[in-house]
């Protein structure tokens, strides 16, 4: 049976979005081949064509979530600095992102496996990172602020997810929110003012 121009391509970019669900909320290593394909509705033969190991398909989807997050950023409305960072504080310091991690970033979900990956893995996850640093730096004024601003909202996350019930939780993600808009308002009037002198 022949397939029409793209269908494995379109194949890919669904197991791509099937897996990342799959292995967000349950983890890499706990999510096996089987629970893959049958979530994706495909043989592992299929799978298999398209990612040679599990490993590869770790790397696409490092690829793939973190080009959705730059993706989001572009298509943020605001212009200036301040209300550009408080939608993306918004967004991503949210009751929905904390309880549905499928949806959500792939850092908070994944990044002790991909601490525990092969250097390959590695590699790819810091040149897709840097990408998105740019973006943030060009935002947020300078390099050093950008890595601190990613490092708060992927902690956050991590500790609010960890929490018991929905009040800590919400704790969790509000004071950092608060936090980082308070850090950053101080931040960018103290280089305001360096400028000036």
């Amino acid at each position: 049976m022949r397939y029409p121009a793209g269908h494995k391509q379109e194949k890919r970019k669904e197991l791509l979005s099937v897996s990342g669900a799959l292995i967000k909320a349950n983890g890499f290593s706990s999510t096996g081949v089987d629970a893959l394909t049958q979530g994706a509705g495909v043989t592992s033969g299929s799978f298999y064509s398209h990612f040679g190991s599990k490993t590869e398909l770790l790397k696409a989807l490092i690829g793939n979530e973190l080009q959705i997050s730059r993706d989001m950023w572009a298509g943020n409305p605001h212009d200036t600095a301040e209300e550009w960072v408080n939608f993306e504080l918004d967004r991503y310091l949210s009751m929905g992102h904390v309880n549905h991690p499928e949806s959500g970033c792939v850092i908070p979900a994944l990044g002790a496996e991909i601490a525990r990956a092969d250097t390959s893995v590695k590699q790819l996850y810091a040149q897709e990172l840097h990408k998105g640093i740019v973006i943030l730096s060009q935002r947020l004024g300078n390099e050093a602020l950008a890595w601190a601003f990613i490092c708060q909202l992927v902690g956050a996350l991590v500790l609010a997810r960890a929490m018991p019930t929905a009040k800590e939780k919400k704790t969790v993600i509000e004071s950092s929110k608060l936090f980082l808009k308070r850090a950053l308002q101080t931040q960018t009037t103290h280089g305001h003012a360096q400028k000036s002198s």
